[in-house]
């Protein structure tokens, strides 16, 4: 009686198994896995009359992006305050996932928009997307030769584009998300788009990328740490970053690059790169999107080689009125532009005026860290600011 007894214990017990296991091997329907029907209404999917759910296997990847993994993170200057602007104090954020260039925008990429615009649009539009060459000009400097080549000779091909606004920029991330969009809307076989669209690629075809866009000021400093190099035990991390790479030094401790600067900066006053047969940083005006090592994250150029134009207004107490997920300044919200007097010419701060950070090849050290900040109104340029662009990560919770 003893042995039935366990045999039957033993059976139940192993029918209980086969249930718990058939019942986890069917699973839950998720994002890429829906099922054929609806757990709301036990209705099929895509028969003639149904609801259409189109395959998903994720966000498509971007050309030239990044993947930035998002996290809590302590932005504002570490370094030394010597303007005394106290504009970028220290505060714990949280930046969601995100995606942005791996290197800043360079004058090939430039002229390639300059050609499909040339096509398609007015000559109006055509004169405003041209880049600002004279930037380089000075009457007290013979930059002639880069003013005439310095966009379109072809050994500046990869080089960072300057001489654009930032209004300029953010024409150019619109024509990008448009064009890849219709790559990626070809490839698919989706050939003509409904008239109820606008001529835009449906979101629930889960085939088209998110806008190209600027980066914000967050997410631009946070992506500029790459803090993912220094954790320890778990979410302890060791030290904080004072340029996008450890340490205090500006120059590469390790290998056969040793006491070679890490970025492309103004050494002091005069000095641009060095003397001839040991040329250090060896660029007297901006470099090879691709020259100095990348980051934690694999972006080029965090620091130097040219500042880049981010998607904030400036506001010099933007630390203490922005959220703390995904901080952003459209606009003079909680601190409109009437506080500061421009009208006056008391003040340069308008609703006009953006955020530029990393440092140049023109700009000495200091610019380099990521919590350092300076402004520009936004339809000017200069010699010495360019922009990479960024794209949220669709469909994540981080």
């Amino acid at each position: 009686m003893k042995k039935f007894v366990r045999l039957l214990e033993g059976a139940l017990s192993f029918a209980l198994i086969a249930f718990v296991l058939s019942s986890c091997s069917k699973g839950h329907p998720t994002a890429s896995s829906p099922g054929r029907e609806s757990t709301a209404t036990g209705l099929e999917y895509n028969d003639e009359e149904g609801f259409q759910v189109n395959e998903y296997r994720g966000q498509p990847e971007g050309p030239n992006l990044v993947f930035v993994e998002g996290g809590r993170t302590t932005l504002g200057s570490f370094e030394e305050d010597i303007m005394n602007t106290r504009d970028n104090l220290e505060r714990t954020v949280t930046v969601a996932s995100f995606y942005m260039d791996e290197t800043e925008v360079a004058n090939i990429h430039w002229l390639e928009y300059l050609h499909y615009v040339k096509l398609d649009s007015s000559r109006e539009f055509f004169q405003s997307a041209l880049p600002d060459t004279t930037v380089w000009a000075s009457q007290l400097a013979h930059n002639d030769p880069y003013v005439d080549h310095y966009l379109r000779y072809p050994g500046f091909r990869y080089y960072p584009v300057v001489g654009v606004s930032w209004k300029q920029a953010v024409d150019y991330c619109g024509w990008r998300t448009m064009m890849v969009n219709l790559k990626l809307a070809e490839e698919a076989g989706l050939e003509e788009l409904p008239a109820e669209t606008g001529g835009r690629i449906p979101l629930e075809t889960g085939v088209v990328l998110p806008d190209y866009r600027l980066p914000t000021e967050a997410e631009w400093e946070y992506a500029a740490q790459a803090l993912i190099g220094t954790q320890w035990l778990d979410e302890n991390q060791t030290h904080k970053r004072q340029y996008p790479w450890d340490g205090h030094s500006l120059r590469n401790p390790y290998g056969k690059e040793m006491g070679y600067f890490l970025a492309n900066f103004k050494r002091g006053r005069g000095d641009y790169a060095g003397i001839a047969g040991k040329l250090n940083d060896g660029s007297m005006i901006t470099a090879y999107v691709y020259e100095y090592p990348p980051n934690d994250f694999g972006l080029y150029n965090m620091a130097g080689n040219v500042n880049e134009w981010v998607y904030d207004v400036y506001r010099p107490m933007s630390f203490q009125d922005v959220d703390d997920l995904n901080p952003v300044r459209r606009d003079g919200f909680l601190d409109p532009s009437s506080y500061y007097d421009s009208e006056e010419y008391n003040s340069l701060i308008t609703d006009n005026v953006r955020v530029y950070k990393g440092g140049s090849w023109k700009d000495v050290a200091y610019w380099l860290s990521p919590g350092t900040r300076r402004f520009l109104d936004e339809d000017s340029a200069t010699a010495t600011i360019g922009f990479r662009c960024a794209m949220i990560r669709a469909g994540s919770n981080y």
